[in-house]
């Protein structure tokens, strides 16, 4: 069995309401096994005996759309992943007062990248501080920020994206690692 993560874009904002008891029922009926929801039900731990998270992502995106009536993105990484994201540690180097350190998932790694990194977000404070791979790292600093650089990401690379705290990362491999 292999353990993921699913990370859902666009759950429980703008009118697309959707609990997570139904979530966890669209996700077992794929055949997925111990299924969970961490924080919000846009995080959802399940294991399963298939190992490309392509395909698995793929599933879970058709089983969505035909349960849900419209199209989810999903980003799938395994707990390995994610333990390599805390391993790289993205954020030691910054000032941690008054900071929210945020790992953005891409749908695919980006063949070119037009950011010249660091660079701060338009019209703010935030700021893209490195990539690597799929995901990219932002460093945030209150007055809802937050939500500022998945936009910015997606629009300037061309490629779906789902934003998540570091701390929501490190917290969902301390309990399913």
């Amino acid at each position: 069995m292999h353990l993921f993560v699913a990370f859902l874009r666009g759950i429980n904002v703008g009118g697309h309401i959707v609990v997570k008891e139904k979530l966890k029922e669209a996700f077992a009926s794929l055949g997925f096994q111990n299924v969970s929801t961490y924080k919000q039900s846009g995080n959802v731990i399940f294991e399963i005996d298939m190992a490309n998270p392509q395909d698995v992502k793929a599933k879970i995106e058709e089983k969505l759309h035909s349960t849900l009536g419209y199209d989810v993105a999903v980003f799938v990484r395994t707990i390995s992943q994610l333990k390599s994201i805390i391993d790289l540690d993205p954020f030691k180097k910054q000032d941690t007062k008054g900071s929210s350190f945020l790992v953005t998932f891409l749908a695919y790694e980006p063949t070119s990248s037009p950011l010249q990194l660091p660079l701060t977000v338009p019209k703010s404070t935030a700021q893209v501080i490195s990539a690597r791979g799929a995901e990219v790292f932002s460093v945030t600093h209150g007055g809802g920020e937050g939500a500022l650089p998945n936009p910015f990401l997606e629009s300037k690379l061309k490629v779906k994206a789902t934003t998540r705290n570091m701390n929501t990362i490190k917290e969902i491999v301390e309990k399913y690692a």
